[in-house]
């Protein structure tokens, strides 16, 4: 059963398409870091983990659908294998960014660098809209970043990303037997 499970198309279709997520979002972190602009500072609007999930999430979901569900898919079915893709793409990205990390240690010191940077620019206005106490814990934190901290944060928020993106193209994609009366 295990066996028949694990060869089904509901997991080739989300292990190839979040493998294929994973890679360009691997790419798009390593460019960016190149092109000096530090991929965990980016706006969360221009991350590229929306484009690329959306686009491998609404393929991957189309694909299913047409190819082995004969054109109907369930909100259901499409958030599972959603997630799966997720999974798959962020645990990739999760090994990535160890691996990147470990061979190029600017990474990590790089961020802490830009971040508290960026900290010292904030006004005190904007430190008490904050909080004084959300304020320094985040510089504490970020004291203790090391290169598991970063992979551990971009797991996380790639779930959350996808979350939303998963959703909207789960309803629109889906489609369920027309309902006749003789039923």
């Amino acid at each position: 059963m295990l066996n028949k499970f694990l060869s089904s198309p509901f997991l080739r279709v989300a292990s190839r398409y979040g493998a294929l997520s994973g890679a360009l979002v691997l790419v798009f972190v390593v460019s960016m870091f190149y092109m000096d602009t530090h991929p965990f500072l980016v706006n969360p609007f221009l991350d590229p983990r929306v484009p690329v999930l959306a686009i491998m999430l609404f393929f991957g979901l189309k694909e299913f659908r047409e190819d082995y569900q004969s054109g109907q898919l369930y909100f259901g079915q499409s958030m599972v294998l959603s997630f799966l893709v997720t999974l798959v793409c962020a645990a990739l990205c999760w090994l990535g960014i160890l691996g990147f990390a470990s061979l190029v240690p600017e990474f990590v010191t790089g961020f802490i660098q830009l971040a508290t940077e960026q900290t010292k620019l904030f006004t005190p206005e904007d430190i008490d809209r904050i909080g004084k106490e959300t304020f320094q814990q985040s510089l504490d934190e970020l004291k203790r970043a090391d290169k598991y901290y970063m992979a551990g944060r971009y797991f996380f928020q790639t779930f959350i990303i996808s979350f939303f993106v998963s959703i909207i193209l789960s309803v629109i994609l889906r489609r369920t037997p027309a309902l006749t009366g003789d039923q």
